[in-house]
């Protein structure tokens, strides 16, 4: 016996609750975090139930999230995303997401580098101003989903408020993910020389970074 869909009238964004994993499972558009248990939306869209077959040993239904395809890809915690610093602070850095994947977003979405996830090692030591600087082009990944609407500010892991319900924890702690381009202060494009360094080629000039590994 098929399953049976449920259309929910009602409209979310990223980062809404859609119920507790004990209670529903998190199909397309969702996902569910372990830290608390608790399935979230992926992307903005109508809330959908799924309910399993009688015969079904699971009986907790399915809560998807239907999408609009003229809205483009939806970032969601794992995938790849490239984006443009905005703003460097004391310990964290802001960004415009521009791809997700190989793919050109339709919507707004920022994004937030924490100092904590800027790198895997030696995070006490990091600093942001000598990682990102404005204008730079990174390579993140999704971390999780960050909400800024007040009815959901109970959740464990909202650390920051943004003014945005599509804002998004980016994290370039691995070889292949931080700055993949950048403008020296000369207005030369950068070369990368080390995994913290690139260099002018107009002037020589080395400055920091938190560099993409070349190649991967």
């Amino acid at each position: 016996m098929k399953e049976e869909e449920e259309i929910e009238i009602e409209m979310v964004t990223p980062g809404e609750v859609l119920g507790k994993g004990s209670e529903v499972k998190a199909g397309k558009g969702a996902y569910l975090s372990p830290d608390n248990n608790t399935v979230f939306a992926s992307l903005t869209g109508r809330r959908s139930l799924v309910h399993p077959s009688p015969h079904s040993p699971d009986q907790r239904p399915t809560v998807e999230v239907i999408g609009h395809k003229a809205h483009g890809p939806v970032p969601e915690p794992g995938c790849v995303v490239i984006a443009r610093v905005t703003k460097v602070m004391a310990r964290m850095a802001s960004a415009d997401i521009m791809c997700v994947g190989s793919k050109s977003v339709r919507e707004k979405f920022s994004g937030v580098i924490r100092q904590q996830d800027v790198r895997a090692t030696e995070i006490d030591k990091v600093d942001m101003h000598s990682s990102f600087r404005p204008g730079d082009i990174v390579k993140a990944s999704v971390v999780q989903c960050n909400n800024a609407n007040p009815r959901h500010v109970t959740r464990l892991y909202l650390l920051i408020s943004l003014g945005d319900a599509r804002a998004y924890y980016l994290s370039t702690a691995q070889n292949e993910l931080g700055v993949v381009s950048a403008e020296s202060m000369a207005g030369g494009t950068m070369v990368p020389v080390s995994w913290t360094e690139m260099q002018c080629p107009l002037t020589g000039q080395i400055e920091q970074r938190k560099v993409a590994k070349v190649g991967a």
